[in-house]
C-alpha cells in the first residue's frame, strides 16, 4: 500500500462547555464539529498533536469524556451529540479503527453533558459494569448500564419543563454504591445514590446558587470525606462537604446566631442529614457547606478538581486544589490557607486580549503542573508551573479555525509555510517547529490577518505577501513585517539574516495593530520613545475589553494563543476596490505581479474578473466570460494563461496578449459536458493539461492544445466518482516517470489520490486512465465538504534537510474547520 499519513492535523474546539478532556493518560480528547479528535499536547508527548480523529456523528459533538478508571489510564471515550446518539469510542495507540463500539439511543433532543465512570475498577474490561449518564434538552437524564458488551438503559429521570446543564457521578469510598449530582436550570443541585435494586433515589436538594448551575465536580479527601465543587452563572462558586456518619452519629446540635455565642465559643455551621436505607445497608451523610468562592466577574461554566497523585510507597493522596475557568477570560486556581484553612485564591491567569470572549472550561493534566483552557474562539490556552520562577507561564498548544476553512496556499518560492483562511473571521500561518533533539511538529506560527468579516480566499503573490477576500467588495493585501520574518526564522531553522538582506529589511515595519473596532490592520514601526508612550496609554486605560497594542518580541518557540492575537498580524499595504458585490475566488501570477479577483454573480454584468497590476494596485482589465460567480481561478505555471470556473457550469481560458488577456477557448451552458456547478480547478504541473471538478461528480481532464483547436472543446479523459467532487489538485512532477498524481476532494470529505496516464495500454485495472492509489476516508480526511486541495510547489517534507527528495506534501482544508497535511512517498505509488 502506498504510505501517506498526515503529519499535521489542525482543529479548533467546540465551543461548547464540555467540549474536552484531560485524562490520566495525558492525552486530551477533545470535539471539533462532528468529530472527535485525541490530542496529545506538547511537553507531555515526543511527537505532540492530533494523533486520531473519530467520525460516527452526524451532527455537532456537545460533550467528550474520558471513562473515569480510578487511578489507571483511561482508554475509552464516551462522547454525546447534537444528533441525540451517544458514542463510546475505544482508543488504543497502535489501532486505525475509529468505529464507535457502541452507540446509545434514547434521547429525542440535542445530548449536552456526559459522565461515565467504571463501577468495578479490580475486574477486567469485559466484566466490569460501566455506569453511563446522559443530560440532553429532551428534559431527561438518561442512565445507562453496560458489561459483557451489552448496552441497556437502567433509568430515565425526568425534569419536566427543565433540564440538567452539568452532571457528576462518583463512587462512594469503600464502597460500589455511585452517586449522581444534576445541576439544573432551577439553580439547584439534585443528589442521587443507587440502591441495591439498581435504581437511583434522590436524596437531597441543595440550594444556594442563584442562577443556572454550570458545572459539578466530586472529589474524596485524604479523610475520607467527599467534596462537591459547583459553579453557576451567578459567577460563584461553592464547596459542599459530604461526611460519612453512622448511626450513633446524626444527632447533630443546632448552630447558635452570633449574637449569643459566648466569648469562647466558635460559628460552627449546621449540618444536614441525609439517609437512605436498603439492602446494601445504611449509608447516612452529614452535608456541611464548606465555602463560598467569589472571585469571577462573569459566568463561571468549569471547576475542575486537581488528580489525584499517586506518591512513590504506592499510596494515593489528593491535593486540595480546585481550578474554575469563567466567561470573564481568567481561570483561578484555589487552594485552603495553610493557617486559617480558608480557601483562598492562589493564582489567576488568562485575559488573552480585547477582541475574545472568554473560557468554557480548565482542564488538569495528570500531575497537576500544567492547567489548560478552552474557549469561545475554538482555541486552547495552556500554562505550566515553572520550578525555578514559581510562576505559570503559557505553554505552545494546539489548535485551529472554529469555522469552516475555505481557502489554502502555500508560501511562493518552495513553499515554507501554509496560509489558510476561514469563516472564523482570521487568516493563519501554519509551519513546522524545527527542533535539534526533536522531529519537526507543526503549529500555528502566527495570524496575520484578525477581521471582522468572515474571509472566503486567499492567494499568495511572494513568499511573505499574500492578497485575501472576505464579504466585503474589497480585496486587502498584507506583508510581512520584520519582527515576523526574524521570529519565523527562528522557529522554522531559516537563515534570518539572508531573509531580512534579501526584502531589505530598513523599509520593513516592526509590526501591526489593529484598533478594537477596526478592519484595518496598521503598519507599527521601530520607535522607542513612542513605543513606551503608547504602551503607557494603553496600560492607563480600562476597561472590559482593551485595546491590544503590537509588542515586539523575539520567539524561539511558536507562539502561545495570546500571543498570536495581538502580536503577529501583518500590516496591510494596499486596498483594491472595484467588485460591486462580495469577493468569492482570487489568483496570483507564478510571479505575484498579476492578481485576478472575482466577486459573488447572480448576472453577467456583475462576473466579470478583474486582473489588477500589483505593483501600481490598479485594474489592468475586466475580463468577460463566465454569467455567474466564478468559483476559482488558476494561473499556469508560466503564467501566460488564466483558467476560470463558475457555477454557470462553464469554464473560460484566457491567454495572454501583449499586457492583455484575451479568450482562447471556453464552454458555456450549452456546449458543457458538465451537468452541475463546477467548484475547482488546476493545471498539471507542465500546463499541458487542466482539470475541473463538479458537482455532477465528474472530474474532466483537458488538453491545453485540443481546446483551442477542437469547437466545442470535448475532455480528453473523464472520470466519475462516487460523490460531488468538489477540489482538485496536481502533483509538481510527474510519478512512475510518465503518470500525473492527482488528489480530488469530494462532499463527504473523502480524498481520492489517482494516477493518470495518457497511454491507457499501459495502465491496468484503470479507467480512461485514471488508477485509484489510495483513498483517505472521514477519519483520515475530513468528514464534511474538502474546500480545497494544494500540494506543496516541490518535493520534499518540510522541516527536513535530508533524505525526504523522494515525497510530497498534500495540504486539504475543509468545512469541518480541519486543516491537514500529508506526507506522500513516492517509492510506495
Amino acid at each position: 500500500m502506498p504510505k501517506i499519513g498526515a503529519c499535521y492535523t489542525s482543529a479548533g474546539c467546540n465551543r461548547c462547555p464540555f467540549s474536552a478532556d484531560w485524562g490520566r493518560n495525558g492525552i486530551i480528547c477533545f470535539a471539533y464539529n462532528h468529530a472527535v479528535a485525541v490530542y496529545k499536547p506538547e511537553g507531555f508527548s515526543f511527537s505532540a498533536g492530533i494523533e486520531k480523529t473519530y467520525i460516527g456523528h452526524t451532527d455537532k459533538v456537545n460533550c467528550v469524556k474520558w471513562i473515569n478508571n480510578g487511578i489507571q489510564d483511561e482508554f475509552e471515550i464516551v462522547s454525546g451529540s447534537t444528533d441525540s446518539t451517544i458514542n463510546v469510542w475505544q482508543y488504543r495507540q497502535d489501532s486505525a479503527a475509529s468505529e464507535p463500539i457502541c452507540t446509545l439511543k434514547g434521547h429525542t433532543g440535542s445530548v449536552t453533558c456526559l459522565s461515565a465512570l467504571y463501577l468495578d475498577m479490580e475486574n477486567d474490561s469485559e466484566s466490569r459494569e460501566t455506569l453511563i449518564v446522559s443530560a440532553s434538552i429532551d428534559s431527561t437524564v438518561r442512565i445507562w448500564s453496560r458489561k459483557s458488551l451489552e448496552t441497556k438503559e437502567n433509568q430515565v429521570l425526568i425534569f419536566g419543563s427543565g433540564f440538567a446543564l452539568s452532571l457528576s457521578t462518583f463512587i462512594i469510598p469503600g464502597t460500589r454504591v455511585p452517586l449522581l449530582v444534576c445541576g439544573c436550570d432551577d439553580h439547584n443541585i439534585h443528589l442521587y445514590l443507587r440502591g441495591s435494586d439498581l435504581q437511583f433515589t434522590q436524596l437531597i436538594v441543595l440550594t444556594g446558587h442563584e442562577d443556572w448551575i454550570r458545572d459539578l465536580q466530586f472529589v474524596a479527601d485524604d479523610f475520607g470525606n467527599i467534596l462537591l465543587a459547583s459553579c453557576a452563572q451567578d459567577h460563584l462558586i461553592r464547596i459542599w462537604k459530604l461526611s460519612r456518619k453512622s448511626e450513633t452519629q446524626t444527632v447533630i446540635q443546632d448552630s447558635k446566631p452570633v449574637s449569643e455565642l459566648k466569648e469562647d465559643e466558635c460559628i460552627t455551621v449546621k449540618e444536614t442529614i441525609i439517609s437512605h436505607h436498603d439492602a446494601d445497608g445504611a449509608f447516612i451523610f452529614a452535608i456541611t457547606l464548606e465555602s463560598v468562592l467569589c472571585g469571577h466577574e462573569n459566568w463561571v461554566y468549569s471547576v475542575r478538581w486537581q488528580p489525584v497523585q499517586v506518591l512513590e510507597n504506592g499510596s494515593s493522596h489528593q491535593p486540595m486544589k480546585l481550578l474554575s475557568a469563567s466567561m470573564d477570560k481568567t481561570m483561578i486556581l484555589w487552594a485552603p490557607d495553610a493557617d486559617t484553612e480558608m480557601w483562598m485564591e492562589q493564582v489567576r491567569v488568562g485575559d488573552v486580549g480585547g477582541n475574545t470572549l472568554g473560557f468554557f472550561g480548565g482542564l488538569f493534566s495528570p500531575c497537576g503542573l500544567s492547567i489548560l483552557a478552552h474557549g469561545y474562539q475554538g482555541a486552547f490556552n495552556q500554562w505550566s508551573f515553572n520550578s525555578a520562577t514559581k510562576m505559570w507561564v503559557p505553554q505552545v498548544t494546539g489548535g485551529g479555525h472554529f469555522g469552516s476553512v475555505v481557502d489554502i496556499a502555500w508560501s511562493a518560492e518552495g513553499g515554507d509555510f501554509l496560509l489558510s483562511a476561514s469563516a472564523d473571521q482570521t487568516l493563519r500561518l501554519h509551519a513546522p517547529w524545527v527542533r535539534k533533539t526533536h522531529e519537526p511538529t507543526w503549529f500555528e506560527i502566527a495570524r496575520p490577518q484578525i477581521h471582522g468579516y468572515d474571509l472566503q480566499c486567499l492567494a499568495v503573490l511572494d513568499k511573505y505577501s499574500f492578497a485575501s477576500g472576505a464579504d466585503e467588495k474589497l480585496v486587502r493585501v498584507f506583508k510581512a513585517p520584520r519582527n515576523f520574518i526574524n521570529n519565523f526564522c527562528h522557529i522554522c531553522g531559516h537563515d534570518v539574516n539572508n531573509e531580512l538582506q534579501r526584502l531589505g529589511c530598513a523599509s520593513l515595519p516592526e509590526g501591526a495593530n489593529v484598533s478594537a473596532l477596526g478592519l484595518s490592520n496598521k503598519a507599527v514601526y521601530t520607535d522607542n520613545d513612542k513605543s513606551e508612550q503608547v504602551i503607557e496609554e494603553q496600560n492607563s486605560k480600562s476597561g472590559q475589553y482593551p485595546e491590544n497594542y503590537f509588542i515586539p518580541i523575539d520567539l524561539k518557540a511558536p507562539p502561545s494563543e495570546d500571543l498570536l492575537l495581538q502580536n503577529t498580524l501583518w500590516p496591510e499595504v494596499a486596498k483594491l476596490y472595484g467588485h460591486g458585490y462580495e469577493i468569492f475566488s482570487l489568483a496570483a501570477s507564478p510571479d505575484g505581479k498579476l492578481l485576478a479577483s472575482a466577486c459573488k454573480a447572480a448576472k453577467a454584468e456583475s462576473a466579470n474578473i478583474l486582473v489588477w497590476n500589483m505593483d501600481t494596485k490598479k485594474i489592468m482589465m475586466s475580463l468577460s466570460g463566465c454569467t455567474l460567480t466564478v468559483t476559482q481561478m488558476a494561473f499556469s505555471h508560466d503564467g501566460n494563461r488564466l483558467l476560470a470556473v463558475s457555477r454557470d457550469r462553464s469554464w473560460t481560458l484566457y491567454k495572454k496578449s501583449g499586457d492583455h488577456f484575451v479568450i482562447e477557448s471556453s464552454v458555456d451552458k450549452k456546449t458543457t459536458p458538465h451537468l452541475r456547478i463546477i467548484w475547482s480547478c488546476c493545471w498539471t504541473h507542465d500546463d499541458q493539461f487542466f482539470i475541473t471538478a463538479a458537482r455532477d461528480k465528474k472530474v474532466m481532464l483537458w488538453s491545453t492544445k485540443d481546446v483551442v483547436s477542437k469547437l466545442p472543446p470535448t475532455p480528453l479523459s473523464t472520470l466519475t466518482v462516487t460523490e460531488s467532487a468538489t477540489a482538485v489538485a496536481a502533483a509538481p512532477c510527474l510519478v512512475l516517470n510518465t503518470r500525473y498524481l492527482i488528489a480530488v476532494g469530494m462532499e463527504n470529505g473523502v480524498i481520492l489520490i489517482y494516477n493518470w496516464s495518457q497511454n491507457t495500454d499501459t495502465v491496468q485495472n484503470s479507467e480512461n486512465g485514471w488508477t485509484l492509489v489510495t483513498s483517505l476516508d472521514q477519519s483520515q480526511a475530513h468528514h464534511l465538504n474538502v474546500n480545497r486541495l494544494v500540494f506543496r510547489p516541490k518535493k520534499g517534507c518540510l522541516g527536513y534537510k535530508e533524505n525526504h527528495s523522494d515525497w510530497l506534501q498534500l495540504a486539504s482544508c475543509g468545512s469541518d474547520g480541519a486543516l491537514r497535511v500529508y506526507n506522500i512517498d513516492l517509492t510506495t505509488l
